[in-house]
């Protein structure tokens, strides 16, 4: 599968468009989501053998989630010369030329036979220039109920190929939904907008979950009428507990990388970032000032945190490494910086700066010491995620007239909506549940 990646990235150099000065195969990886302007087209060959339920829902979810990538545009198959129906779906015979003839770079086939009682497809992705196998996998059990899922694993592995990670198609977003004053529970949903699901159900406000790195548990802060407490969902038994810091605060907890939690807790005039053990006790402080210091974000090797301080006196972006204890000031634009997010390669760190008393989504590229501006609204952007492929950003904005959760890539671009139903929707996070 190695050098068929390889073999396809080559075939790129040829095919993409606005191909940069210096870009080579070992980097083409990488270049896919640091360009912007590259292009892969991306052909489906009508489904041999199948059934007509399964099949087209294994199709159409494919297609869903492939229109979720910017750097992917789908061949229509009525430009195909002949059209899309192939005779075989894999071998010598493959007819690959009228996909060439389309302008697809990429071609994908699907074959169907039966597992016993239930479908099986085996789905595969070819280099239409040069007839290489990318790869290929079968599925079983591809019924009706399982095509989201099937379509969600093929992708992730294409993505993959294509980039190096495929994370994105596997992934759960947690978030806030509001259910109306003094209700406001964690949610879950896939980036593609399917499988939401409500995870917590208690009374009062919970505030900014953090999925674990194992993916089982989800923290967030909880207020009620009385009380800031720490709220822990554990996915293995569905239960949630809530953790009382008598005489404090409790704001924007998230996970490090070996499961103990980072958090913001007020017992005095100002908060400051602690980091508790495993069994969500205080162990000791992280970022200690004279200022209000608040929404700690860690990279995936745990030894960068980004943060909020107002040390400054207005609100701007810091970057601690937890190795040497060196603090760095990352913005110094604007008088209201906040809610960073560090990508889990530690390369880029995302976040909100006011202007003109509407939010915007920054990111500031760590090596360069640049920013640049990814989001225009309308309405207000803030609450920028990074996802664990360190490309896709999820974010809150008002754009609708009402709080819901949007999708754009590090690059910025056109942002998609990712639905949750009625009610406002905020603070998304990224995991890789278990």
């Amino acid at each position: 599968m190695r050098s068929s990646r390889y073999c396809v990235q080559m075939v790129f150099l040829l095919l993409l468009l606005a191909v940069p000065a210096g870009y080579s195969s070992a980097a083409s990886n990488t270049a896919l989501v640091t360009n912007p302007q590259l292009r892969v087209r991306i052909a489906m060959a009508e489904p041999l053998g199948a059934s007509k339920g399964p099949a087209a829902q294994v199709q159409h979810y494919i297609s869903q989630d492939l229109r979720f990538l910017p750097f992917v545009t789908l061949v229509d198959s009525a430009g195909v010369p002949g059209g899309a129906n192939l005779s075989v779906a894999n071998g010598p015979d493959l007819d690959l030329r009228r996909f060439q003839l389309a302008g697809a770079h990429i071609l994908i086939t699907s074959s169907w036979s039966r597992e016993g009682a239930a479908p099986r497809v085996e789905l595969r992705a070819f280099d239409v220039t040069t007839g290489s196998f990318i790869f290929g996998h079968g599925y079983n059990n591809a019924v009706e109920a399982n095509a989201g899922e099937v379509a969600d694993r093929f992708c992730s592995e294409l993505m993959k190929a294509l980039t190096g990670r495929g994370d994105f198609f596997l992934s759960t977003i947690v978030f806030i939904k509001s259910a109306g004053p003094g209700k406001k529970d964690v949610w879950a949903v896939k980036p593609t907008g399917r499988d939401l699901r409500r995870l917590t159900n208690l009374p009062g406000d919970a505030l900014s979950p953090s999925w674990s790195p194992d993916g089982r548990f989800v923290v967030f802060s909880h207020v009620d009428r009385r009380t800031h407490g720490l709220g822990v969902w554990d996915s293995a038994t569905g239960s949630t507990q809530r953790i009382k810091f008598p005489g404090n605060t409790v704001i924007s907890p998230v996970f490090m990388p070996d499961n103990t939690v980072a958090v913001s807790l007020s017992g005095g005039k100002n908060p400051n970032i602690y980091l508790l053990n495993h069994q969500f006790r205080r162990e000791r402080a992280l970022v200690e000032s004279g200022g209000i210091d608040v929404s700690p974000s860690v990279d995936s090797s745990g030894t960068l945190m980004a943060f909020a301080s107002s040390r400054m006196g207005n609100p701007h972006i810091f970057l601690k490494n937890l190795s040497t204890g060196a603090v760095s000031r990352i913005t110094y634009e604007g008088k209201y910086n906040t809610e960073p997010s560090i990508s889990p390669d530690g390369s880029m760190i995302a976040f909100s700066r006011m202007i003109g008393g509407q939010h915007r989504i920054f990111v500031y590229d760590i090596a360069k010491k640049t920013e640049t501006q990814i989001s225009f609204g309308p309405g207000s952007d803030e609450q920028p995620s990074f996802g664990s492929d360190s490309y896709f950003i999820a974010f809150t904005s008002t754009r609708s007239g009402q709080k819901q959760i949007y999708l754009t890539t590090r690059n910025g671009g056109e942002a998609r909506h990712i639905p949750t139903g009625q009610g406002d929707a905020s603070f998304p996070r990224w995991g890789l549940p278990r």
